[in-house]
């Protein structure tokens, strides 16, 4: 039980990639709680592995101090993992400003405004902490049609660096992940954005990036469940402000 004792928020964890980082700080021996916009879902999630719930709208900063304030009276807050995000595709004559403001607002300002209100407490706590953002092999790079997503977690990769050299002298490392093709839900919703710009037939695109991963397949949540146990253990701890690829090989860097 690498992590056990610790107390890890997770957002966005009702299902997907959060649940299963969740599922797997509980099996690591951490008290974990899901923060979710969709309350009853994280309830159910938290119910099913052993976890705690609690509601969390990441473009309301009334919300994130709430969500922080609960989670850091009930239990403290060691480790906390920015996972909420949406994913958006269109070409660039066709972003709206209103697509564009509600990415960025939960994509990248959440994660800022999360990353601020668990420093102060991890600070105010005074035994250091982890912080993981999520970011992406899209923000590696632009993708012809995915301009506002990669530009979202190209700021995540930055703050990441940032908030990294800031927050260590505090005793809290700051890094993050960046995923590949990650099979799931949130892969049909990206599969029908490609069926309507690229028109394919459904189902045709996921195939297609599966097949070029060059570890053979598409990536599941749970294959990325092993770092985020890493970078929140002892042995991460001179490890700062890195982005991990963790995606069979899609990027190199």
């Amino acid at each position: 039980m690498r992590l056990k004792g610790k107390s890890a928020l997770i957002t966005g964890a009702a299902r997907g990639i959060g649940k299963a980082f969740a599922a797997r700080y509980v099996a690591e021996g951490a008290e974990v709680t899901i923060a979710d916009i969709n309350l009853p879902a994280a309830q159910a999630a938290a119910a099913e592995i052993g976890a705690h719930a609690v509601h969390l709208d990441v473009t309301d900063q009334v919300s994130i101090d709430a969500c922080v304030a609960e989670v850091a009276a009930a239990r403290g807050i060691d480790i906390l993992i920015n996972n909420a995000a949406i994913f958006t595709m269109a070409p660039i004559t066709e972003i709206t400003r209103a697509d564009y403001d509600r990415t960025f607002a939960i994509n990248v300002t959440g994660s800022l405004f999360m990353m601020q209100a668990v420093a102060k407490v991890m600070i105010q706590q005074g035994r250091g902490g982890r912080i993981i953002n999520m970011a992406s092999q899209a923000g590696r790079r632009g993708e012809a049609l995915v301009g506002v997503y990669c530009a979202t977690k190209a700021a995540i990769i930055s703050l990441t660096q940032s908030a990294g050299l800031n927050l260590i002298e505090h005793g809290i490392n700051v890094n993050a992940i960046a995923p590949g093709v990650v099979d799931g839900e949130h892969w049909d919703g990206v599969d029908a954005y490609f069926a309507k710009y690229e028109n394919r037939p459904l189902g045709e695109k996921k195939r297609l990036v599966g097949d070029a991963v060059p570890f053979g397949r598409m990536g599941t949540a749970e294959d990325l469940t092993g770092m985020a146990v890493f970078l929140a253990s002892p042995d991460a701890e001179y490890i700062v402000a890195q982005t991990y690829n963790v995606d069979g090989g899609n990027w190199m860097s």
